[in-house]
């Protein structure tokens, strides 16, 4: 079940800003391309992807917020995850993005959320995320509605860091990065 790592899409790039398509029906190709993801999603390091991010343009996340040293990995695959309820109250998380390296901002979210998806065998799973979990797998689902975290940025600030990401951009081209 290992995977191979996967180009990540730096952003600004028109695939990232697109809406995801269901998946129709469970594949060995798709339940490889989980196992894909979740191999450049560790590489990275990070703690979650979309399948946009690696340039498919379909419903599907992958996610392991176990930080702990100790803690035993928790890797999730979910496919046509979506939100089912979301709480009133909220949380202020730093986030960041594989998308979007080495920038990070303040972005408020739903506290707690329940979510429903299928595995990767097909089967309907639903649970209630809370904390770092809820902010990864809201974060998760926006990319597949073509939506970025610093979307949620004042204009300022999401220039700015467009800005240092088509620099970036240009200097990978070039080969310096």
């Amino acid at each position: 079940m290992r995977g191979m790592k996967r180009t990540i899409l730096i952003h600004p790039d028109p695939r990232l800003k697109k809406t995801a398509v269901a998946v129709p029906d469970l594949s060995d190709d798709l339940r490889q391309l989980a196992d894909d993801m979740l191999e450049t999603m560790y590489t990275a390091p990070g703690i979650g992807l979309a399948a946009p991010q690696i340039g498919v343009l379909e419903r599907l996340i992958v996610l392991d917020c176990v930080k702990e040293e100790d803690g035993a990995p928790r890797p999730l695959a979910m496919f046509n995850p979506r939100i089912l309820a979301a709480s009133e109250e909220n949380n202020v998380y730093e986030e960041g993005c594989l998308s979007i390296p080495e920038q990070y901002a303040e972005v408020t979210r739903p506290k707690v959320v329940d979510v429903e998806w299928l595995d990767r065998d097909g089967n309907l799973q639903t649970e209630t995320f809370d904390g770092l979990w809820a902010t990864c797998v809201q974060h998760e689902i926006d990319h597949l509605d073509g939506k970025l975290f610093i979307d949620y940025l004042k204009p300022l600030k999401r220039q700015m860091i467009t800005r240092k990401m088509q620099k970036l951009k240009r200097e990978i081209a070039r080969g310096n990065a």
